[in-house]
Order: structure tokens, then C-alpha cells, then sequence
């Protein structure tokens, strides 16, 4: 074995033995601890934590952290006690990122969120049909189907105690706006540099960055796992950006469609592989020289 490889090899133990310490000890220790008991400076853990795992050290603490809440939460524990239970040392942390964690407040996710009121409407496309639903504060599904009663059965199950109501799209303008651009994406494969709308889900903050490149992807083009790894600074991570693809609610606006395995198959899709290979056709199509 050549320096290089033992070195490489030492410092892969040295990451690995750093993700154990912040799984198993409370209390957890700091960048600094953490580095010097697993043998690396503090900027060459963050460095290499991040390019292994997608994010730092304190990113996959907070993570791990918040799906200890969140379970604590669905048991019916009180949210002080779940909030002290998964380690944190205040509330004030977990109220700044609930809106994107949880989508809602903790109050509301310990109650199965009975109290949101989510709207929907479907349309037709040439994969069968969508649903798309929004709440007031933004898009939380878009989902393809064969059928409205399959797909609004998908959505009742995925928000169990929430108010879901059917509306007339065009009587919805952020509801409209969404059918339009999806409209638009099948008919003319376009569907470049347009921002995200107001969204409201739950999401890790890896997740979001693995979004983000997604909507990145021209039309016509796609991008492996492992391209979309290295894109977001984390070349190793290319099964948390799988993860990360197969944990979107949000299909066509968040274009995970584009994402293949590394010989260029097309891997899963949470809509079906034979949906994604028509839609993959379709886009190549409209965009043949890009």
C-alpha cells in the first residue's frame, strides 16, 4: 500500500470514527474536540466530513438531532421534553428551523397536523394525471398518477388529519400558476431558469442543496448521482443524493426526472421508471442539440 492509499485509508477511519462520537455521546463534543480525539485538524474534518457525508459535522448533528425530535413528536411527547430529549440545549434553535424541517409548526406535527388546510387540483398531462396541492404557505405535493382518486387517496395519506379541499384552479391564483408551468414544461420541454414558487415542505438542509442543483438541469440534459454529488461539494455522497432525489414530493418542479444512475440507465423514479423514461424522451426531443 502507497502513502497515498494509507493516508486516504486513515483519514476514511478518521471520518467514519467522527460520525460514530456524534451518534453515540452526549454530550456531543465540539469541532475542535471532535477533531483532535479522531486525529485531523478541524478544517480538514469539516473539509472531509462534508465531501463524505454531503454536509459538516454540525449540519448531520442538527440532522440526526431534529429526527430524534421529530420522533419524539409522532410518540406524543410533550414538545419541551422531545425538544431536551434529542439534545438540544434550548427551544429557540428548533423554532428557527422548523418551518423547513418540519413544514409546520412542532405543535402542529405533534398533533398529526390536524389543523392545516391544504388545497388541491389535478390536470392531465401525457403521463396520466397530476395533483398538485398547496398550503398557505406554499406548494407540499406534486404528484403523477393514473388516477385522481389514486393520487388524492397518496396526498389524505401522506397528511392524515390535515383539511384537504379540491378548488378550481383557475380561481387559485398560486394553484394556476403551477398548472401553467407544468403545462408549458410538456408542451414545449421548457422549463429553464425559472425560480422555484413558494414551497412548504420538510426537508434536511443536504436535501435542499440537492434540490436546488436539480433545478439546475437544463431540459434535454441529465446528470448522475455522482455528478450532482460533486456539484454540491460532496463527490462521495452520491447515495445521500439518491436518498435525497427519492425523498422529493415534488415531481417536474423539482426535476429528479434528470437524474440517472452512472451508466447513464435511468434508475428509479418515485412515479415509475417507465414515466421517467417518456418524459426523459420527451425533453430530448423539444432540446436535440443541447
Amino acid at each position: 500500500m502507497d502513502m497515498k492509499t494509507n493516508r486516504n485509508t486513515r483519514t476514511a477511519a478518521a471520518v467514519a470514527r467522527a460520525r460514530a462520537i456524534l451518534d453515540d455521546r452526549e454530550p456531543t463534543p465540539g469541532l475542535n474536540e471532535l477533531a483532535n480525539e479522531v486525529g485531523l485538524s478541524p478544517s480538514h474534518l469539516q473539509r472531509v466530513f462534508r465531501r463524505v457525508y454531503g454536509i459538516s459535522p454540525a449540519e448531520y448533528l442538527r440532522a440526526r438531532r431534529f429526527g430524534e425530535f421529530k420522533r419524539a413528536l409522532r410518540r406524543g411527547a410533550h414538545i419541551t421534553d422531545a425538544i431536551f430529549d434529542a439534545g438540544f440545549g434550548s427551544g429557540s434553535r428548533v423554532y428557527e428551523n422548523t418551518d423547513r424541517l418540519l413544514g409546520m409548526s412542532p405543535a402542529s406535527y405533534r398533533k398529526g397536523d390536524p389543523g392545516v388546510a391544504i388545497r388541491y387540483t389535478t390536470m392531465a398531462c401525457p403521463l396520466g394525471r397530476v395533483l398538485i396541492a398547496a398550503t398557505e404557505r406554499g406548494l407540499c405535493a406534486v404528484k403523477i398518477g393514473g388516477e385522481d382518486s389514486e393520487l388524492l387517496g397518496e396526498l389524505r395519506e401522506e397528511f392524515p388529519r390535515a383539511r384537504i379541499t379540491r378548488v378550481d384552479a383557475g380561481r387559485d391564483e398560486g394553484l394556476s400558476a403551477v398548472v401553467l408551468r407544468i403545462a408549458r414544461q410538456f408542451e414545449s420541454g421548457e422549463d429553464d431558469a425559472q425560480p422555484l414558487p413558494p414551497l412548504d415542505v420538510a426537508a434536511t438542509a443536504f436535501q435542499w442543496r440537492v434540490w436546488d442543483a436539480l433545478t439546475r438541469i437544463p431540459a434535454g440534459k441529465t446528470r448522475s448521482y455522482g455528478e450532482i454529488a460533486r456539484e454540491i461539494g460532496a463527490p462521495r455522497a452520491a447515495r445521500a443524493v439518491g436518498r435525497a432525489c427519492g425523498s422529493n414530493r415534488l415531481a417536474l418542479i423539482v426535476p429528479c426526472h434528470r437524474v440517472v444512475r452512472e451508466d447513464g440507465t435511468p434508475g428509479g423514479w418515485r412515479w415509475g421508471v417507465a414515466r421517467k423514461q417518456q418524459l426523459l424522451k420527451r425533453e430530448r426531443e423539444r432540446h436535440p442539440t443541447r
